[in-house]
């Protein structure tokens, strides 16, 4: 190996290690990776930021645009309200939310479809009296099965097509995805609908209530005991025995000023003492007016004043890239001008014993959050929340719904016509959207991913690299010698395989942006076609279902649906055997060698 080679593979394993770490966002690990390279000599300076106008880059970016107005259009919701009927039994109701995220993800970003489907799902499940954890992981593994039948699905297709049009001279099309992802979706829907909820550990089928799971009851409150409570003097076991029904949780004790202490059955409460509580709603607030113990906001250890007509409660998970993501409720008053306050939080499958002004919120946490009705909505999305509360229905939707879907199938047209590139054609569907009033300009720029786009941004020259210093020609020789012998479904297999275990660990994006030129690498060596490699990637890239870390669509459904992080292999592992034997074959038929 040469001495760029050398460099340039620790640079790409440092980047990788530090994704699956998940200690840093990915973009700030993508960008310190970028300006390692230039430093090291691998980019030349003057082409390093190029990436910012690359076609996929734009694309990806105009696609979150899209998904945005078409989730202010209601599409899915309209979709959604033809379901309720639907779910009378397990299976039906798997099915019908699984099959509208499923073809929703397939022309919007995975993650929007299931962030609209997942208070939907919720309802249905309390309606129904069934347990979330039954219908969350086939909601997320859905939407991931959706985005592999379009270039627009998810990001890696369109990281995928970008390449091949560098490499090969042509993109793929919006629709040269669906040979194989069509049936790969269908044949995974019908493993999850019929087998896969049924892998979910029993104990989080029994012990998650939806009546329960967001309720204050279920998360982590404080109250204060005032100067005249008749809580003072009395022990803890005192107060949780007057407590006939034991709906009252006391987790610990802290004076105003301490650090809270797991609570003793034997301490004695004290005027000031502030108590960590989980209690049902009904009766938190029965309790605190018998005992004199008033509720606090964390955000500024007051009193919750007597709600305002316009105040709501809300609740919102955190998401992967959430700016509170290893932050505590300092960053939130920050944010939010000191406008919306922290009331409880709940983190399935870890007990919270902490302060909530201590907590460093971590992905999958449900917030509780005070705030003003007209914008806790603009809030949850500034500080990184999925809301898991019901929207209002826009009275003019149906007419809206027509207008959205009209202008996405011209922009469509105009793509696979060729009259435009898509990256314009969807540019172009952008503007219609904001002459139709569909979207606002700042929606526009609120709702794009940034740490996507920069990510993409900044991975592509560092992909660059990989082939300019010859690296990749390196690793495809090396896997040639491996493999040789090895009949040409196999190789395509390895390719395939390997892309399916660093998605689960690292960006899927990422990955796409290193495995996609190796394929291509692959496929010169062996003097064979290079789509079926780039197929392989493209589907490999979309089935992180191994881990919550894999993509955001995993980790949002954790907390909601109280997983654990063993979960996900159960339920994926032999989702992604499925769809391998599935796949190979198809990729083989469509795109021979």
């Amino acid at each position: 190996m040469t001495t760029p080679q050398i460099l340039i593979s620790m640079v790409l394993v440092l980047s990788m290690v530090m994704f699956g770490w998940g200690k840093y966002r990915y973009d700030l690990v993508a960008m310190s990776a970028l300006l390692l390279c230039i430093v090291l000599g691998l980019v030349d300076s003057k082409v390093a930021f190029n990436g910012f106008g690359n076609a996929a880059v734009i694309t990806v970016a105009a696609v979150l645009i899209i998904s945005t107005a078409l989730k202010n259009a209601g599409v899915v919701d309209v979709l959604a309200s033809k379901i309720s009927h639907l779910t009378e039994t397990p299976v039906m109701h798997i099915a019908a939310l699984t099959g509208v995220v499923t073809v929703a993800s397939a022309f919007m970003n995975n993650v929007g479809a299931l962030a609209l489907m997942l208070p939907i799902a919720l309802s249905t499940a309390k309606e129904r009296n069934r347990p979330p954890a039954m219908l969350l992981m086939p909601l997320a593994f859905g939407s991931l099965l959706g985005g592999m039948t379009t270039l627009i699905g998810t990001p890696p297709n369109i990281i995928v097509a970008s390449i091949r049009g560098s490499y090969l001279g042509e993109p793929f099309s919006m629709f040269s995805y669906s040979p194989v992802g069509l049936p790969v979706a269908i044949v995974g829907f019908i493993f999850i609908i019929f087998f896969g909820w049924r892998l979910i550990p029993q104990a989080r089928m029994e012990q998650n209530s939806t009546e329960k799971l967001f309720e204050v009851g279920h998360y982590l409150t404080e109250v204060a005991v005032q100067k005249d409570s008749v809580a003072i003097g009395s022990t803890l076991a005192n107060l949780v025995d007057e407590d006939d029904d034991g709906n009252i949780e006391i987790i610990g004790i802290a004076g105003k000023n301490r650090f809270v202490q797991i609570g003793r059955a034997g301490a004695k409460i004290k005027e000031g003492d502030i108590l960590l509580l989980r209690a049902d709603p009904a009766d938190l607030k029965p309790f605190l007016d018998a005992h004199g113990l008033e509720l606090l906001t964390s955000a500024t250890n007051q009193f919750i004043e007597p709600q305002q007509e316009d105040d709501v409660l809300a609740e919102g998970v955190v998401k992967r890239d959430s700016v509170l993501q290893n932050r505590g409720v300092d960053r939130l008053r920050r944010l939010t001008g000191r406008t919306v306050a922290l009331v409880g939080l709940a983190r399935q499958g870890h007990s919270v014993t902490q302060r909530l002004r201590q907590v460093i919120f971590k992905p999958g946490d449900v917030l509780l959050l005070r705030g003003d009705l007209g914008s806790i909505d603009e809030h949850m999305n500034t500080l990184g929340l999925w809301p898991l509360a019901k929207r209002e229905l826009d009275l003019n939707r149906n007419r809206r719904v027509i207008t959205a879907l009209g202008i996405f199938a011209v922009a469509i047209a105009l793509g696979i016509a060729k009259v435009v590139t898509m990256p314009v054609a969807f540019l172009l569907a952008v503007g219609a959207y904001l002459l139709s009033g569909i979207l606002s300009v700042r929606e526009i720029y609120e709702d794009i991913d940034w740490p996507i786009i920069v990510l993409l941004a900044c991975m592509i020259p560092v992909g660059n690299a990989l082939t300019d210093t010859g690296t990749t020609s390196l690793v495809a020789d090396v896997l040639r010698n491996v493999t040789q012998g090895w009949q040409g479904w196999q190789i395509v297999m390895l390719v395939l395989v390997v892309t399916m275990l660093l998605s689960d660990v690292i960006n899927n994006a990422a990955t796409a942006l290193v495995m996609a030129p190796l394929g291509i690498e692959i496929a010169e060596k062996l003097n064979v076609n290079p789509d079926p490699f780039l197929m392989a990637v493209a589907v490999g890239a979309s089935c992180a279902f191994l881990t919550p870390i894999g993509h955001q669509c995993n980790t949002l459904v954790m907390g909601p649906g109280g997983y654990k992080f063993g979960d996900y292999w159960r339920v994926g592992l032999p989702l992604e055997v499925v769809i391998t034997i599935v796949s190979v074959p198809m990729i083989l038929f469509f795109f021979p060698l």
